[in-house]
Formats: C-alpha cells, sequence, structure tokens
C-alpha cells in the first residue's frame, strides 16, 4: 500500500516540510494511518479545515496526547487559527478536563506560540466581572442548554449541593464560556469534542449534543465532528459517540436493500 496523492497533498499542506520518523520506522503502518485520517476520513462531512484541527485539538487535550497535540497546534497555526483561538481551546478545557490535565498544554500552547514570534500575554478575551460572572454565566448557559432544563436542574438541587449550579453559571459558563475570541456554536462544538474524547461522560455528552443542535449545529455537524476525531480517539469511543447522537438527533431510517 503507497500513501495516497490526496493524503500526501492533505498532509503537506499543513506539515510542509515535515517527515515523519515513523514513516522511516514503521512506514505500513503510517500509509494506513495517513490514507484513512488525511484522504478517506476528510472526504466525509463539511467541517473547514480549521474548525476540525481546533475540535482535533480539544480532543488531543482531553486525551492527554501532549506530543501529537504539539505536532497538530503547530499544523493548526500555519492552517489559520488565530494564537487567541488556540489560547481559548485550551482555556475552555479547564472546566470540562480540569487543570491538573490541562497544565502541561498550557504550557506547550505557550512555547509552540513563542517559537513562531507571538507575544504573550495575549490580548484579555474576558467579559465578566466577580460581580455579574454568575448572573451572565447563568443567562448563556440558559442560552445554551435551555431555560427550563437548567431551572429544573436548580430547582432539583438540594440545599448541600446547590453550590454546584452556581460553580456551573459562575465558574463553568461565567468565567470561561462568557469569553469573546471564539463564538458560541464553536464552543459547543469544542466541549462536545472534549466530552466524548474523554470516555466516560456519555451523560454529559447527550447534554451537549442536545446544547449543540439547540446552538445551531444540527445532526450532520455533530456525526462530522466524530468522524474526524475517529483516527485519533479510536472505534469505542466513537461509537459511544454516535450512538449519543442518534438518541439525541435519530437519523432517518435505513432504506432496505
Amino acid at each position: 500500500m503507497a500513501i495516497s496523492d490526496a493524503a500526501r497533498e492533505n498532509h503537506d499542506e499543513l506539515f510542509p516540510g515535515h517527515v515523519s520518523t515513523l514513516k522511516v520506522t514503521d512506514p505500513e503502518l503510517i500509509e494506513a494511518f495517513d490514507n484513512f485520517a488525511f484522504d478517506e476520513v476528510l472526504r466525509c462531512g463539511d467541517l473547514d479545515t480549521r474548525t476540525r484541527l481546533m475540535l482535533q485539538l480539544a480532543s488531543m487535550i482531553a486525551s492527554q496526547a501532549l506530543s501529537e497535540y504539539r505536532v497538530m497546534l503547530g499544523a493548526a497555526l500555519t492552517a489559520g487559527v488565530s494564537p487567541v483561538q488556540a489560547k481559548e481551546i485550551v482555556y475552555q478545557a479547564v472546566p470540562y478536563v480540569g487543570m491538573a490535565k490541562v497544565f502541561d498544554f498550557i504550557h506547550a500552547t505557550n512555547e509552540v506560540l513563542t517559537e513562531r514570534g507571538v507575544k504573550l500575554p495575549l490580548p484579555g478575551q474576558a467579559t465578566t466581572t466577580p460581580e455579574n460572572r454568575v448572573a451572565k454565566g447563568l443567562e448563556l448557559m440558559q442560552q445554551i442548554v435551555g431555560a427550563e432544563a437548567v431551572d429544573g436542574m436548580r430547582a432539583a438541587a438540594g440545599e448541600d449541593e446547590f453550590h454546584f449550579q452556581n460553580y456551573l453559571a459562575g465558574n463553568c459558563f461565567g468565567d470561561y464560556l462568557t469569553r469573546s475570541g471564539l463564538d458560541v456554536k464553536t464552543r459547543e462544538l469544542l466541549t462536545f469534542s472534549m466530552l466524548i474524547s474523554l470516555g466516560c461522560c456519555e451523560l454529559q455528552a447527550k447534554g451537549h449534543a442536545a446544547a449543540n443542535l439547540r446552538v445551531g449545529n444540527d445532526r450532520r455537524m455533530l456525526l462530522s465532528v466524530i468522524t474526524q476525531l475517529l483516527p485519533f480517539i479510536g472505534y469505542p469511543r466513537t461509537l459511544n459517540a454516535l450512538q449519543v447522537i442518534n438518541e439525541v438527533a435519530p437519523g432517518s431510517a435505513a432504506v432496505p436493500a
């Protein structure tokens, strides 16, 4: 098997002049992977290159794939993902993946940006204050998740657990999701990508699949997302994500043969 012309062209566009060491030591593996990830998979769905790479970066943070993240971040910047967008992906991972897992990715991002001559820190993207973060976060949460669902969660929370509801509003949404630099539709796709890549988060993934539909990302878009993540997260997590999508946004019935 040889690497297809399309796979080679798509790969070289992202990694100009780069020759993988695995291509030398493991040529059969690279032929199979590149033909799949950079040719066959790219023919399915309608994600533009920058969005695809941003979602893959989010997935790699959740998967703790630091070496691959560093390489793909360079490709993303080459493809036009801005430094602000790259930083916002990492920042958004904090409430969903946890600072303990994101810490090394923050430093890796800073190193790659600095190597490319980007001066840090970047312009601030925060849009809330300590006084309004809970109110602004709750407003965005209701917009994305749905006012009825959010109000129901808050009403059902016991007194000893209600602080989690305020944390969701003020911290997760107020501190992070209200930031500028990325629009709401992209942020919801990022969240969905992280959740399905983490694994064992099907309940949350189901909620954010529904949230994606609310903000305008339809079934086709969600299927495109998991298709482009498949080569990097594997089949079990991809098929779990497919089940989530089918439960939230069922497709048309199969046509009998």
